[in-house]
């Protein structure tokens, strides 16, 4: 019987010894929707750190999640629909830890016609046949045969944001990288630069009006221990003495304070004094979005407004750059417009057409690249089949490269808003990397934020280009 089909037992037909099993490899996913579920949130469960103070070191299963798992068994397998749970008596042995297999089997023990109660010996064991639980569970059995399409539960995603973490986690592994951070006169860029200095990401130098400063980390209770300032009396000096910094080899790259990003850019695209490389400056976000299977990089959507096709092969490319250096050997990159089609009136699809075909012929280097293609079809497989569209981008991009900065804006914030994606800021094509945060970021966010810059800086750069990106 195909899977998606349930049948019941009735009790008249259910004998003793009879029996079901499944088999299920644990997840944190598994671990964190039961916690989420059942309110229980010991560190044994979520808190690996934390745990390893506790002793065991390996984050397990809630004991009563096998319970759930054997209420699932009797429900779906034996006796089927209709069962009503009437009791159970578990003893748990062992932990069942994240990534283990377990087995888990019930055999009927017992029946009594005159209530219909069935009685089942439970046990689970792990893949090594260790036992981790045993016990008895009595169910009413059904009397009535039923026979049913397996129901849709409801779906659910787990907001574990697990891949920036993960960047985190990496740059940990890498000495910290002396940024500059520019005019950090707000509780939020200030936070967010000592935050960063304490978790070992980065070595702050905090480029802004010496007493302003010193004034704001009193107010709010933030050390400046340690930390290197440089004494400048406004925002338009922070920018340029930051910027010089980077020239003198003293930073590895910049940070946004509280000045305007226009006033910083300034600085870094000037011709005589600024960082310009032969790229277009962009901006690129690497989203964290709950619904989707991997980090999605979306650009540009905070520099460019209207970008020309030149502009849009940059953004390509330092895009591109940005994946290799998160670890993407060949990142498939989606041209999103509109439509699928190419369209004489739409520049964006003509524009499309051109980037892949300079992907072709090596003036994009580095990715798989495809479009035009709507955003259904470029997130969904089923999509692109629906409409006949044959890509190896659609349905599992890496970048999404959007037509103008209004698309990528209203893309971004709609899926920090209402997908409750995290999206880390950066600006690339510049000679050093430059990390922008914004006020209503998390802690989550601006720490992933200055992990991107830091393991950009730790890749060998040719006049501010990975040497893989050309």
């Amino acid at each position: 019987m195909s899977p998606e089909i349930l049948q019941n037992r009735c009790f008249d037909d259910i004998l003793i010894g009879d029996t079901a099993s499944i088999r299920h490899t644990l997840t944190l996913q598994d671990v964190q929707l039961f916690a989420a579920v059942s309110g229980e949130i010991s560190p044994t469960h979520l808190d690996s750190e934390l745990d390893k103070q506790l002793g065991p070191g390996d984050l397990s299963a809630h004991s009563m999640w096998l319970g759930a798992q054997v209420s699932g068994l009797l429900g779906n397998q034996l006796p089927g629909p209709g069962t009503v749970y009437a009791g159970q008596d578990l003893e748990f042995h062992a932990p069942v830890t994240i990534g283990e297999q377990i087995t888990l089997s019930i055999t009927v023990r017992e029946k009594h016609a005159e209530t219909r109660l069935v009685t089942f010996d439970c046990r689970c064991i792990n893949a090594r046949g260790e036992t981790v639980m045993t016990g008895t569970a009595r169910v009413i059995a059904p009397k009535v045969r039923i026979t049913m399409e397996r129901p849709d539960a409801a779906q659910v995603s787990i907001q574990s944001h697990d891949n920036l973490e993960n960047f985190v986690g990496r740059c940990r592994q890498l000495p910290p990288v002396a940024v500059a951070v520019v005019h950090p006169c707000d509780e939020s860029s200030l936070g967010a630069a000592l935050e960063a200095t304490r978790e070992g990401l980065i070595e702050a130098i905090l480029v802004g009006p010496l007493a302003r400063i010193r004034m704001l980390a009193v107010q709010r209770g933030f050390d400046l221990t340690g930390i290197r300032l440089e004494d400048v009396p406004h925002s338009h000096a922070a920018a340029f003495r930051a910027v010089e910094l980077v020239r003198l080899g003293q930073a590895a790259a910049l940070m946004k304070g509280s000045l305007h990003t226009d006033e910083l850019m300034t600085e870094v695209v000037s011709r005589e004094t600024g960082l310009r490389t032969e790229r277009r400056i962009t901006h690129a976000f690497l989203m964290d979005v709950p619904t989707y299977h991997k980090p999605l990089i979306v650009t540009d959507a905070a520099i460019n407004i209207s970008p020309d096709l030149d502009t849009k092969r940059d953004i390509c490319q330092n895009a591109i750059d940005l994946a290799h250096v998160l670890g993407i050997a060949r990142p498939k990159v989606a041209i999103i417009c509109a439509i699928e089609t190419i369209n004489s009136r739409m520049a964006c699809t003509t524009d499309a057409a051109s980037l892949c075909k300079m992907a072709d012929r090596g003036q994009i280097a580095g990715a798989i690249l495809d479009g035009p293609l709507a955003l259904d079809n470029a997130i969904s497989k089923e999509a692109a089949r629906i409409k006949k569209i044959d890509s190896q981008v659609a349905g599992d991009p890496d970048i999404l490269v959007v037509p103008d900065l209004a698309a990528g804006n209203i893309l971004a914030k709609q899926l920090t808003f209402m997908s409750h994606a995290d999206g880390a800021g950066i600006v690339l094509g510049a000679r050093v990397p430059i990390i922008l945060t914004s006020r209503a970021d998390n802690k989550r966010t601006k720490l992933a934020s200055c992990a991107i810059a830091c393991l950009m800086a730790s890749v060998p750069m040719v006049d501010g280009l990975t040497k893989s990106g050309g």
